[in-house]
């Protein structure tokens, strides 16, 4: 993902910004080792991002790893959030088990879906954001 000039958010281990498109968008910081303090804060600002309702793109790429509290918690289980669904690119190894593992255990409470490129992301992004929002 293209991270743009301005209008992002940074925090420790994220880059969080919406896209002109309406999907937000989340990318991980090279190594960055995600605990429960940093899922909260970009949850935060996910949230405050626009209105509901989007899709999220999520670019683990980069992520080194992920605490169980940091992953049940991007679950959406029991919160409120303005996220319709999640779309996460995973294109390594470990990227991948990290995501398959949040998948199947975690059972989040909104579509997610596995992609190794950014296009096929976006598409399945814009078709859940029409559903959602009666497009």
């Amino acid at each position: 993902m293209r991270l743009p000039e301005t209008g992002y958010h940074e925090t420790t281990c994220f880059f969080t910004w919406m896209g002109e498109d309406g999907i937000a968008r989340t990318q991980t910081k090279e190594g960055a080792v995600i605990e429960i303090d940093n899922a909260i804060e970009n949850s935060k600002i996910v949230n405050d991002l626009a209105e509901p309702f989007y899709s999220l793109i999520v670019d683990s790429r980069a992520m080194k790893s992920m605490t169980k509290e940091a992953r049940e918690h991007f679950t959406l289980k029991g919160r409120k959030s303005n996220v319709c669904s999640i779309a996460i690119i995973a294109d390594s190894a470990l990227s991948r088990m990290i995501a398959n593992f949040f998948l199947g255990v975690s059972k989040p409470e909104v579509p997610v879906r596995i992609f190794s490129n950014e296009q096929n992301a976006i598409e399945w992004s814009m078709e859940k954001s029409l559903v959602v929002n009666g497009g």
